[in-house]
């Protein structure tokens, strides 16, 4: 898209998962030992498919497109267990540090929205408290009983900017994603998206982004009516 065709917007909605921490490495190890205890491979097709949705979508995704000889429950037990052991160290992306801050210290109000529970929410930010108390709030879409429907529906975008004071219109919010599930719902909600997508995640899949680039560290915030950096 042109950058003229970029709109100014007041407010900031950020997924979590491969966008702000690197936690898909960890969720592939996950997900790849419980296919392994069944003698399954783990296809990038089912992983392209995996970004972005609930835990219990997850779960069906998994054991339906793996021939796992379990329930979904049983699935999310084990994925569960192993998470709850290896998330707590997952580092920051490059750039979102930084650009957090920086609308923290303008005044553009920003809020999560992950498709993760509360619970592991709590566990992914466990040494990065500081920077994730500047959020205004945070909707997890596995848990909190408002989003109906997981990415890619709108449903936890559309909530995450009705939880803002001030309520903005969707046209104001920008979106932060790393997922094609997440750039459609998104898009579905009437919102900008700028993507910042897995290297593996193809082109094609990335058409519904307002602005596609590489890193956090590329974003220009002033192209959509935000301060600029200070340097």
């Amino acid at each position: 898209m042109s950058e003229t065709k970029f709109k100014k917007v007041t407010h900031c909605i950020f997924d979590m998962d491969g966008l702000l921490l690197d936690t898909e490495s960890v969720y592939e190890e996950v997900i790849r030992q419980i296919a392994q205890e069944y003698d399954k491979p783990y296809p990038i097709e089912t992983r392209l498919k995996l970004l972005g949705t609930t835990e219990p979508r997850t779960a069906e995704i998994v054991v339906n497109d793996l021939g796992l000889p379990i329930t979904t429950e049983e699935f999310l037990q084990k994925f569960h267990k192993l998470c709850r052991e290896r998330l707590a160290d997952c580092p920051l992306h490059k750039g979102a540090e930084k650009l957090l801050r920086h609308l923290h210290k303008h005044n553009i109000p920003f809020c999560l929205a992950t498709s993760s529970g509360e619970d592991m929410v709590e566990i992914k930010i466990t040494h990065h408290q500081d920077v994730f108390k500047l959020f205004h709030h945070r909707v997890c879409g596995s848990t909190d009983p408002d989003v109906k429907h997981g990415k890619p529906a709108p449903d936890i975008f559309l909530v995450a900017a009705s939880r803002f004071p001030d309520k903005p219109d969707p046209s104001q919010c920008l979106v932060f994603e790393d997922a094609p599930n997440g750039v459609k719902g998104a898009h579905s909600a009437g919102m900008q998206v700028v993507m910042v997508p897995d290297e593996r995640v193809p082109l094609e899949m990335c058409s519904l982004a307002t602005q596609r680039i590489l890193s956090l560290e590329q974003f220009q915030p002033e192209l959509f009516g935000l301060p600029p950096f200070d340097n």
